[in-house]
């Protein structure tokens, strides 16, 4: 990933706010409790852990990303962001991240993972690790390509296409995954299909210990 994004992340934020779609509806409703702490599995270059640290600023920021590039791009944004004491940066791989090794936590309250999975190719191990890593009563929010279900078929076609170029993956059971999740957990499911399914969004709430 460090060869992929060596030169990416240099002009990343500036592309992408295009047509990753969603990221901040995801951010606004985090709605984190005063103290609480957030983490971003694959934080990419802080954009979104600014964006969150300048809405939320009762919380505790944390992120996570398997790019070296990214995060050295991450700390730099934090920094000019002013919120370097606020937002904590690591190394780590999302499928199988232990929070106390590296910060020192045993959970979170919150977790997000915005246009990450389709980038991980065991996803499902990464959901598993982001739910271990959840405090009682915390959530996981997602947002991600989906299957573009509303959108014409060569719309679909081109878009795919296009994303393969990236290996970008979007996760046609991501709901199946979820749904299995919050029944064997006993959580509440939030499911949505944004721009007439171009986006998938979910949030997962654990019940209180």
């Amino acid at each position: 990933m460090d060869r992929v994004y060596r030169r990416q992340r240099h002009f990343y934020d500036f592309t992408r706010r295009y047509y990753l779609l969603g990221r901040d509806r995801l951010i606004e409703n985090l709605s984190p409790p005063p103290g609480a702490t957030v983490l971003e599995v694959g934080c990419g270059t802080g954009r979104n852990l600014v964006h969150a640290a300048r809405l939320h600023g009762h919380a505790e920021f944390f992120g996570i990303d398997i790019s070296r590039e990214m995060l050295a791009s991450a700390r730099r944004a934090a920094k000019r962001a002013g919120f370097d004491d606020a937002i904590h940066l690591a190394p780590g791989d999302a499928t199988h991240f232990h929070p106390y090794a590296v910060f020192g936590l045993s959970r979170f309250d919150r977790i997000f993972m915005s246009y990450t999975l389709s980038m991980i190719p065991d996803w499902q191990a990464a959901l598993a690790q982001a739910v271990c890593n959840l405090a009682p009563g915390g959530s996981l929010h997602i947002v991600d390509f989906g299957q573009q279900e509303r959108l014409p078929r060569w719309c679909r076609a081109l878009l795919q296409a296009w994303l393969a170029r990236f290996h970008v993956s979007p996760r046609r059971r991501l709901d199946i995954a979820l749904r299995a999740l919050a029944e064997k957990l006993g959580a509440d499911l939030e499911f949505r299909r944004l721009y007439r399914g171009y986006a998938w969004y979910a949030v997962l709430r654990l019940p209180s210990a």
